[in-house]
């Protein structure tokens, strides 16, 4: 299917222009002459609501150029601080690893994280990431605070900024407190690195905090889910105290940046119950640090389902956003009454959304419901996704407490998760059935809450991203590939749609993803030969049918998520969910075109055919590339989008063009059971390396596959 694209910059962000044509930069290990930044850190690495910050941005390949930031979310905007070439020539662009943005947030904006990249002419920028707080920023000085003498000074509340930059490196801040003062301190570090694209080492922060005379009174280290600290205190006596924080094992690099929110207002983490129904107010339990006795906080009737980060009402105040899902289903509370065992547990209605609580150590809880024979459900647990303690373990058993399945942790796309999900259990006859939740160890406290969903399965289908950014030249095509995760019996073919794409793509082919055993497809952009370099964040969805036993004809449709690939320990290739996939249109790149001898193949089942490929090299450059249909790396494929049956027949192909190299060939071959079909649509990539792991991949454009009937 073919999209002609025409839309307006009506909405987008001002652009904000450093220079007149820019130059592409002449800096890669490989030999190639183009590479998109890859941003490495922020310092500091917040910003505070109603406030501007000034932050230096810090990259492997150069900025230079860059022309416009984007901030997921709302409120949050960032201009690039002008450049100034001081270089003899002119002609000559400089290398930019480091950059000056202003980030302004607004009063209202939501305090959190989130994901920012950089525009340049060499292409749209990996993600980092930006934390917006809501007490004033200290930034750790330049000079040596690494000892209790050499303590920084700092004023509480506080956003306190700084970086664990080297081997050793431990940093002291002093601060004063009242007899009675209660602080509680939250560190972002080791989680601001997960989008990281190649930092393999991540930190492991440890707090401490101390007497003036360096006596140690208390320390943190994890929390219950991730790595970084959280640290509550009352303070018995006022006078001076020393705050401590640097690696777990001593450890340090220059990208480890930190912030540390320290105050005396309660911190919210989550509340109990999880989940509040659409349309319903609801008065909550605040979980977290400093509560006062008895809290509770206001909900108003939320309208969006789903889960998300949502600020709460404690005392007339607004709190921290904590984490709420907001379900559809008929909502249940767990009873006061034991429900431990299968022959004591709590009676619920299929379908329905239980709010319960592992509330001690062995704590089990248990509910009934009745199924008939041959019905399939789904049952999920929802905690550690929601900032719980719980890590869950889920049981269906029989009315005699057999167990019949089991989860202990689940996988969502290419991440796992902590929460269990059991999906199309089909109940093997009419009767009761047990719902069994409990922690993996056996654990237990008023912060071990849990959502528990039981459900009639429904078919459905997931899509993600194969990466999070697209770049393409003027008159260049670029390659979006799309993963499917059916579910639940669905099997059906799903035709990708996109919206958002810059308005000098002309063209934007989106391909199908085969029914059955298909698992990708992909959509391909076209960029006008006059573009000129702009950005825009595009959404991907799919739409599919499933015909019910009843005959009834569903209709389905999702949105993908996008992944950025990272650089693993060993070069393995990583993925983290980021919240925008980016078209890029750079200027002219190391490779302005790629030509083909066929974009219609047409198979029958036993037959080869070669697809003659002609790159167009750009003066000097002459890195190898690599010529695929696939989306690869060492062994794993990450991307296939050709028929069942087809392959690549790597024995047969030109793949490698090193030097000044420019044709090459691939061929297809169709297996003698090839499924038959009708123009399913590839693409041919050229990868050039710019480390071990991250490629620029070209694309051609689209190639139709077609398989005969025996």
């Amino acid at each position: 299917m073919r999209y002609k694209i025409q839309r307006s910059l009506a909405g987008s962000a001002a652009l904000i222009y450093l220079c007149p044509a820019v130059v592409l930069c002449l800096v890669n290990p490989c030999g190639a002459q183009t590479a998109y930044p890859m941003l490495m850190s922020l310092r500091p690495v917040a910003v505070q609501v109603g406030q501007t910050a000034e932050v230096e941005v810090k990259s492997r390949y150069s900025m230079f150029g860059a022309y416009q930031v984007l901030v997921s979310g709302d409120g949050v905007a960032g201009e690039v601080a002008p450049l100034e070439n001081k270089q003899d020539d002119p002609a000559k662009k400089p290398n930019i690893e480091k950059l000056k943005v202003k980030f302004t947030a607004a009063a209202d904006a939501l305090p959190g994280v989130r994901d920012i990249r950089l525009a340049t002419p060499q292409g749209v920028s990996t993600v980092g990431q930006l934390v917006v707080v809501s007490d004033p920023l200290i930034v750790e000085s330049g000079k040596n605070n690494d000892t209790p003498p050499q303590a920084q000074q700092v004023a509480l509340p506080a956003a306190i900024c700084g970086a664990i930059e080297k081997n050793e490196d431990v940093d002291f801040f002093r601060l004063q407190a009242a007899a009675g003062q209660s602080v509680a301190f939250l560190v972002r570090c080791a989680r601001l690195e997960d989008r990281i694209h190649d930092l393999q080492t991540h930190a492991d922060p440890i707090i401490t905090l101390r007497t003036a005379a360096g006596a140690t009174l208390a320390a943190s280290d994890n929390t219950s889910y991730h790595a970084d600290p959280v640290l509550a205190y009352k303070f018995e006596q006022a006078g001076e105290y020393l705050l401590e924080i640097r690696d777990v094992r001593y450890q340090g690099n220059q990208y480890w940046e930190y912030c540390i929110e320290a105050g005396s207002r309660p911190l919210v983490e989550l509340t109990y119950p999880l989940a509040v129904q659409a349309g319903v107010g609801a008065q909550l339990e605040p979980l977290g640090w400093l509560m006062p006795s008895g809290a509770k906080v206001a909900f108003p009737p939320p309208k969006r389902l789903g889960q998300g980060l949502s600020p709460l009402s404690l005392a007339g105040e607004p709190t921290n956003p904590v984490p709420l899902i907001v379900a559809d289903q008929p909502l249940a509370a767990e009873s006061e009454a034991a429900n431990d065992t299968a022959d004591a547990a709590q009676q619920v209605v299929a379908p329905a959304g239980i709010n319960g609580r592992i509330v001690r150590e062995g704590d089990v809880d248990c509910f009934a419901f009745e199924a008939k024979k041959g019905e399939a459900f789904s049952l999920e647990v929802v905690a550690r996704r929601a900032r719980s303690a719980l890590d869950s373990h889920l049981r269906v058993l029989d009315s005699k407490g057999k167990q019949l399945v089991l989860n202990d942790d689940l996988r969502l796309g290419k991440r796992g998760s902590a929460d269990s999900w059991i999906e199309n259990w089909t109940a093997p006859a009419d009767g009761r059935y047990v719902a069994e939740v409990r922690d993996v160890n056996l654990r237990g406290g008023t912060d071990f809450p849990y959502f528990l969903k039981i459900e009639r399965s429904q078919p459905y289908f997931e899509l993600y991203l194969d990466t999070d950014k697209t770049q393409l030249g003027p008159g260049g095509y670029g390659a979006i590939f799309v993963r499917v995760e059916r579910k639940n019996g669905f099997t059906g073919e799903v035709q990708l749609d996109i919206e958002g794409v810059p308005p000098c793509c002309m063209n934007a082919y989106c391909g199908r993803i085969l029914e059955g055993k298909g698992q990708d497809g992909c959509i391909v952009l076209e960029a006008a030969s006059d573009a000129a370099p702009s950005v825009a964040e595009v959404v991907v969805t799919g739409r599919g049918k499933h015909q019910l036993p009843s005959g009834e004809m569903l209709e389905l449709t999702a949105t993908a998520v996008p992944y950025q690939e990272t650089y693993q320990p060993g070069g393995g290739r990583g993925h983290w969910p980021v919240e925008m996939h980016t078209v890029a249109v750079t200027e002219s790149a190391d490779i302005r075109g790629i030509t083909l001898s066929t974009y219609d193949v047409s198979l029958k089942p036993g037959e080869s055919q070669k697809i003659e490929v002609t790159i167009d090299r750009s003066p000097g450059f002459t890195a190898n590339v690599t010529l695929d249909m696939l989306m690869r790396h060492l062994n794993s494929t990450f991307a296939n989008t050709l028929p069942l049956g087809v392959t690549l027949n790597d024995k047969d192909a030109k793949s490698l063009l090193a030097g000044s190299a420019t044709q090459g060939y691939l061929t297809l071959t169709a297996a003698k059971d090839a499924t038959p079909v009708e123009k399913q649509q590839a693409v041919v990539v050229a990868h050039v390396a710019l480390n071990f792991v991250m490629k620029w991949s070209y694309a051609s454009r689209p190639v139709t596959v077609s398989v005969a009937p025996k």
